[in-house]
């Protein structure tokens, strides 16, 4: 584990605990959740975006999710530094990208372009955006389990949300209308690094991986540290033995896409949980719930527990409660369980970011 686990310090977790022991136990995801953080934040981090830019960005986005001991963190180590005369002009989209990212459009991303934005800096950005917007709802989340305060304690689910409607995208291909289980296309507004421009030790990243071939990921292969980081943190939340079955994880990420409108990311994950469940109706009568509806009716006792929290979590600021808490451990989840469903919907609070507002899905 990180010598350093900006997490545990800012979650208050003691060491010990059963919440502590829960995240030794998915090491990986605290050790790549940390290696994030390094990778976009660090003294020599790789990117076009000055150091003082990615502080100043992440710590308005922590207010705009109103985590005031994430502000106060970003807001010491900035110590001063001022922000660049071009950083106002990131921050319209970034705000965006925080309260409702299915309304970024390929207009956004050419706006950042004309404005001097290279394409590494774009997909820096949203990373930015898209990694504090898992912070915070990883700290709210870890806070509850350990019984910690959190702000605002009233319950607020929010229902099922907006999502793209238009017949094509802007390449002219048939675009979805609707969530499904189906598998879908996606292509990106920035373009994707060519394989053959990264090095050969980078080449051997992607295909360690298996990214090689995917623009959204030879896309975000424009920050390769921080795709590499992500892709482990990625992987030690949703692949890991124990704890809260897998099909409950994929759960998750459908609910914080049904939330967030990423139709792209709840085909791949509700056609996961589907089949690792065998529970398809379930699945189709979460993904068929309309804007404004309540994500979870008609679901399983145990279900509407885990729905209900992750639809909260995925708020903007999070809304999670200590009551939805105990509503998840009358249902049996243990610290483990509990942390898992946590992480799990805290990704995807970052990656519906990067897929909303990079490019868009087609059939």
């Amino acid at each position: 584990m990180s010598h350093q686990d900006l997490l545990e310090r800012l979650a208050d977790i003691p060491p010990g605990s059963a919440l502590a022991d829960a995240r030794k136990t998915r090491e990986a995801a605290t050790t790549h959740a940390q290696g994030s953080y390094d990778a976009l934040f660090g003294e020599l981090s790789a990117s076009g975006l000055t150091l003082a830019e990615r502080l100043h960005l992440a710590r308005r986005v922590a207010e705009w999710h109103d985590d005031a001991q994430l502000v106060e963190h970003y807001a010491e180590r900035l110590a001063g530094k001022a922000a660049s005369e071009r950083f106002e002009q990131a921050l319209d989209h970034a705000e965006r990208l925080s309260f409702q990212p299915v309304q970024a459009s390929l207009n956004d991303v050419q706006a950042l372009s004309e404005s001097g934005f290279s394409e590494e800096e774009i997909v820096t950005l949203s990373q930015i955006v898209g990694f504090v917007a898992f912070q915070t709802r990883l700290l709210r989340g870890l806070r509850l389990i350990g019984r910690q305060p959190v702000n605002g304690e009233q319950v607020r689910i929010p229902a099922a949300g907006e999502w793209h409607r238009q017949p094509q995208s802007h390449s002219g291909k048939p675009a979805p209308q609707a969530f499904t289980q189906a598998e879908l296309g996606w292509e990106p507004w920035v373009g994707a690094k060519p394989y053959a421009e990264f090095t050969a030790e980078q080449q051997e990243t992607l295909k360690r991986f298996g990214h090689q071939d995917s623009d959204y990921f030879r896309l975000l292969g424009r920050n390769l540290p921080v795709l590499e980081q992500r892709t482990l943190t990625d992987k030690g939340i949703f692949y890991t033995p124990g704890g809260l079955p897998r099909a409950e994880r994929e759960l998750a990420a459908t609910v914080a896409s049904k939330v967030n409108g990423c139709i792209y990311c709840a085909s791949v994950h509700a056609r996961k949980a589907s089949q690792l469940s065998k529970h398809n109706e379930s699945v189709e009568r979460l993904l068929a719930i309309a804007p404004g509806n309540t994500l979870s009716d008609g679901q399983s006792p145990r279900w509407q527990a885990e729905i209900n929290f992750s639809a909260a979590l995925s708020a903007t600021p999070a809304s999670a409660s200590a009551q939805q808490i105990n509503a998840l451990r009358e249902q049996g989840l243990s610290e483990l369980e509990l942390l898992d469903l946590v992480q799990s919907t805290a990704f995807f609070a970052w990656a519906n970011r990067l897929m909303l507002t990079l490019g868009e899905p087609f059939n």
